[in-house]
């Protein structure tokens, strides 16, 4: 089911239990909560309108007539957010014609590690099964893994590269320092730098199994200890 499809449905009916939409929210989780959602406004919209029915007849019709009103405002609703959907997904195709530009992966990373700065702070644990996880779900990076723990990892989520699906990862650099990561699968239009910095960010940037590694850390922060890390570990 694609992403139209799926939207289409879903704003249609979020109760829909057919095989086709069920598989796209177990592989989907953020169209899942979408879903989830929706069904949390029905509810709402179904409590609200939870009245007790008068024993008199005339407010009883008037009650009905509200109803049958109420019921055609939600499907007329329903119909324009499935129609801002559909011009939502082509806008997101002329957006998608950016993929036949070139990337310069270094400033590329630097803008998200501004762009994220809760990444920074964030003080979990995070197990390398959980990032092949992830790894296992990019295009392109569905051979790629950790074969064992690349030091500690503090943070893990998806990011884009310009409509590149990339994994971000926060991890420490044995000398007290976070060093953001990324894995960017290789394109063509991907432009690799060794070297890259601005006024606060040092970044580096090598190739690796398939998949392009970003690092940046603050000035002072020791990349080469986990380029030695991922090396070592990431297959």
């Amino acid at each position: 089911m694609d992403d139209l499809q799926f939207r289409r449905q879903a704003y249609g009916d979020p109760n829909d239990q057919s095989q086709d939409f069920i598989e796209h929210l177990n592989n989907n989780p953020d169209d899942a909560k979408l879903v989830q959602d929706l069904k949390a406004l029905d509810a709402k919209l179904d409590a609200a309108l939870n009245i007790d029915v008068p024993d008199d007849l005339a407010e009883k019709l008037i009650l009905r007539q509200q109803l049958n009103t109420h019921q055609e405002t939600k499907k007329r609703t329903r119909y324009l957010m499935a129609m801002a959907a559909s011009v939502a997904f082509v806008v997101g195709l002329s957006f998608s014609m950016l993929k036949f530009t070139p990337v310069n992966l270094g400033d590329h990373a630097i803008a998200h590690v501004y762009h994220e700065p809760k990444a920074l702070v964030s003080e979990r644990d995070i197990n390398f099964n959980d990032i092949n996880f992830k790894l296992a779900s990019i295009s392109g990076l569905e051979q790629t893994k950790f074969t064992d723990q690349p030091g500690r990892v503090f943070y893990t989520t998806f990011c884009d590269f310009q409509g590149v699906k990339s994994l971000h990862l926060v991890m420490d650099d044995n000398q007290g320092n976070k060093v953001t990561l990324f894995i960017v699968p290789v394109e063509n239009r991907m432009q690799l730098q060794e070297k890259f910095a601005d006024d606060k960010y040092q970044g580096m940037g090598f190739e690796s199994a398939d998949a392009y590694m970003l690092l940046v850390g603050e000035q002072g922060s020791d990349l080469k200890q986990v380029q030695k890390e991922i090396e070592q570990t990431f297959i």
